[in-house]
């Protein structure tokens, strides 16, 4: 038997997509394969997700890490809402090998004929202890970057015929990155509303169920060629809510929730499109969950609803963007201590970095149409991320790129990036949209490093070891770094559990010591600096 190519498919896709242009027209053949999506599910497991235009009664993964061998199989369910055009096929694959290439391909791939051969690919994540370098890429409040994402407003960046859109420079630099992480804000689709009034869209208030399921699809579409390849992490933001971006006034006319039919409020496709890995952190659904991958130990925090004591968040009943979500935890602290609980239990030995994203910021200079800084959230949470030494937070919302300083209690670290205390806060809202880049006010807050809102791009992480790691704004138009610092963390760490690290890393690694320990001075931090300036992608 011989296998899809991966260009084979895309191409199957796309003329899937060129017949489903209209809304509500339904693909020639319903069970063809779109939209493949991954997650991890621990150091050994894999969620493999993706859309079909009618029911699949046993969606199945055949994968193997021969590519002439897939004869390992794996099963799951098909999920759907009132209003969605799809159904989300899902499939949790589990016993494999950590940090491993498998080849997979799903149910009713239809693509034999291909001359080329190659299934898609995962990588399963590295176990916690593994001190080998990599990167990940971090991408915050991206939208459909098709037709009806393109924008008319005056204070969009404009890209020229040979800049790229940040679906585009992800995908072109797929193999530069181990998962993408994207804390909040996905596809847009309920900004079909503002393109509407505007005047962009010309649809019909009548059908607006349809050109938002249109939207979402479009932008899964759209992604393919990344989320069929590396784990796409996701967290919730306003935009997931519902359908209307919570209502506004144009013109002296009212949109409100009463325009979303049901299955188009309270996150209800982020609900059925995603399986993140809740069921092995403790977690709840996609909304707050964590997992470890090599030296890192990601966090996922919801910070639209369930903040717990007593705490109104933004999106939930009587809160003040008028979303009417949630809450989502069994009782109303659940999420305050399941994170209590998860960062307690970290062995910092084995990942010694603790990073955690949530969409909205509660340190930020910039401003947004729909409200600024997460007071209630700082409330939240900071008190939390300082007592168990979190090392990085990354925030989206407003549209803009702000790198900080570590921060604590709304103070600058006297130590900046050299041996902080507090969490290092980088808010990068650029992955581009209809809504175009917010404003920010001068002058800025003490803890402001950097700042822009004038070029799209997203967040490249590099961990070099346990004590050195480095952050990039990548430009989504031309793949150049624009903004580059270097955290150094004074620790020691147990060897890494390889014996060794990656020889053909480009990054240093560190030494050492015969006691099986790491340390790397504070010296190396003006070396990883520069190397970090010079780094390309």
């Amino acid at each position: 038997m011989r296998f899809p190519s991966v260009s084979c498919l895309v191409a199957l896709a796309s003329t899937v997509l060129a017949q489903i242009n209209i809304p509500g027209q339904v693909p020639v053949n319903p069970v063809e394969p779109l939209q493949h999506r991954l997650a991890y599910a621990g150091s050994t497991g894999m969620y493999v997700s993706w859309n079909t235009y009618a029911e699949i009664q046993t969606p199945t993964v055949y994968y193997g890490q021969d590519v002439w061998n897939l004869s390992s199989v794996a099963t799951g369910t098909s999920v759907t809402y009132n209003s969605s055009l799809t159904w989300n096929n899902h499939v949790k694959i589990t016993g494999l090998q950590p940090n491993t290439q498998y080849y997979y391909i799903v149910s009713n791939t239809n693509c034999y004929n291909c001359t080329e051969l190659s299934p898609y690919t995962f990588t399963t994540a590295r176990v916690a202890g593994d001190m080998t370098p990599y990167k990940a890429a971090v991408v915050i409040d991206m939208g459909v970057m098709g037709p009806y994402g393109e924008s008319v407003a005056s204070d969009y960046p404009r890209l020229t015929a040979n800049d790229s859109n940040t679906m585009q420079s992800l995908s072109r630099y797929v193999d530069g990155y181990d998962l993408l992480w994207h804390p909040g804000d996905l596809a847009y689709a309920d900004t079909w509303l503002r393109e509407y009034v505007d005047g962009y869209l010309n649809v019909s208030l009548s059908d607006s169920y349809k050109t938002y399921r249109l939207l979402l699809n479009q932008y899964y579409d759209e992604l393919q060629p990344v989320t069929s390849k590396k784990p796409y992490m996701v967290v919730p933001g306003n935009h997931e809510s519902n359908c209307d971006e919570g209502g506004f006034t144009a013109n002296g006319v009212t949109y409100n929730l009463s325009l979303c039919v049901d299955g188009q409020r309270n996150f209800t496709d982020f609900k059925n499109r995603f399986r993140m890995p809740s069921e092995e952190s403790g977690g709840v659904g996609n909304f707050w969950y964590s997992f470890d991958h090599g030296m890192v130990h990601y966090v996922s925090i919801n910070t639209e609803t369930d903040l717990g004591n007593g705490l109104i968040a933004e999106d939930e009943p009587n809160g003040p963007e008028d979303m009417d979500s949630g809450p989502f935890g069994s009782y109303p602290n659940e999420q305050i201590d399941w994170l209590e609980k998860d960062l307690s239990s970290v062995d910092r030995t084995k990942t010694p970095w603790v990073i955690v994203s949530g969409h909205r910021p509660w340190y930020a200079a910039g401003q947004n149409v729909s409200g600024t800084i997460c007071w209630n959230c700082k409330l939240a949470f900071e008190p939390l991320l300082l007592k168990y030494n979190v090392d990085m937070v990354f925030n989206g919302h407003i549209h803009i790129y702000e790198r900080n300083a570590p921060i604590a209690n709304g103070l600058p670290d006297p130590n900046e990036l050299n041996n902080p205390s507090a969490p290092w806060y980088i808010l990068n809202g650029l992955g581009g949209h209809y809504h175009g880049t917010s404003s920010y006010p001068e002058p800025l807050p003490s803890y402001v490093r950097y700042i822009q809102n004038t070029t799209y791009g997203w967040s490249k992480v590099t961990f070099h070891n346990c004590t050195h790691l480095t952050h990039e704004f990548i430009s989504s138009a031309d793949g150049s770094v624009l903004d580059s610092a270097t955290l150094f963390k004074d620790r020691q760490c147990a060897a890494s559990i390889t014996g060794n690290y990656s020889s053909n890393s480009t990054s240093p690694s560190g030494d050492k010591n015969a006691a099986g320990a790491i340390h790397v001075s504070s010296v190396f931090l003006i070396t990883m600096a520069v190397i970090a300036v010079l780094s390309l992608l």
